[in-house]
């Protein structure tokens, strides 16, 4: 089940945006990590997202609200197709269902004519153990910002494909021989690790984060290559790219990305550009 939570954590979930309040309540001292890099004209914030959350939205302020209002654009890891016909259509040709959590589609579910267990499938339990200690997609980081983006106007992009995002999914690994006994039901500390998770997120602590990377990869080192070597490599050379033209961009992507030896940051030293911290 620790792979199925760092999709939770580090994947962008096929949710509907549904039009919610957005509260914020007082900031804490503590926020979620934000780094930026910048040129002469062309600055980029790098911000490490948690895809289930609460109503609370008090980490959108300080550092993370100046940021995203002096962008011109959020950058996301995928854009959902707000057509439920065509993304249920997406869903089937990557033989993938879309169980109903909370109102909105998810990916995640029984595999379509398909008898093995599935990575996806496990993701699905972790998020319904996210979805059991009040915490959905609806109100997840991404889909805040992109709520806000879409009021205020801002143009949101992907850096990937939904439909690649879903080849990923489907083509990822049976469940990790460990995990077979959590196949029908998260194990009984799923929920504590995601709300542990949780709070390390909102004050910007990436070590539980790094914990989990590192069993991902001593389970299933093909899962890890895939789901963040790779599209770590992918979305720095974007981002480096990028950095060719003027323009401040917002891009938020699972904090799983920004963490360790194989974040986007490292990649990004190799193109030659440093990202800097500063939240």
């Amino acid at each position: 089940m620790l792979a199925a939570v760092l999709v939770v954590l580090a994947t962008s979930p096929a949710a509907a945006l549904p039009t919610l309040a957005i509260t914020p309540g007082p900031s804490s001292t503590d926020q979620p990590a934000l780094w930026v890099l910048s040129d002469a004209d062309t600055t980029i914030y790098l911000f490490g997202t948690f895809h289930a959350l609460d109503e609370r939205t008090d980490w959108f302020a300080r550092n993370v609200r100046a940021a995203f209002d002096s962008s011109d654009e959020l950058v996301l890891e995928t854009i959902v197709p707000s057509d439920p016909g065509e993304l249920f259509a997406m869903l089937r040709r990557h033989s993938l269902a879309a169980p109903m959590i909370a109102g909105a589609p998810i990916v995640g579910g029984p595999v379509l004519g398909n008898n093995r267990g599935s990575f996806a499938a496990s993701a699905g339990q972790a998020m319904a153990a996210s979805r059991s200690v009040g915490m959905t997609v609806e109100r997840g980081a991404d889909a805040v910002l992109r709520r806000i983006a879409n009021t205020q106007g801002k143009p949101v992009g992907g850096l990937e494909s939904f439909d690649f995002q879903l080849a990923m999914l489907a083509d990822l690994p049976s469940t990790i021989p460990a995990q077979r006994s959590a196949a029908r039901a998260p194990p009984p500390d799923t929920k504590r690790l995601l709300l542990d998770m949780r709070s390390a997120w909102k004050r910007g602590d990436g070590s539980s984060f790094a914990t989990v990377l590192g069993t991902l990869e001593s389970q299933s080192p093909t899962t890890y290559q895939r789901m963040f070597v790779d599209r770590n490599s992918h979305w720095a050379r974007w981002i480096a790219e990028r950095m060719e033209r003027p323009g401040t961009v917002f891009v938020a992507v699972g904090t799983g990305h920004l963490i360790g030896r194989d974040s986007v940051q490292q990649k990004l030293a190799s193109h030659g550009f440093t990202a800097t911290r500063i939240n």
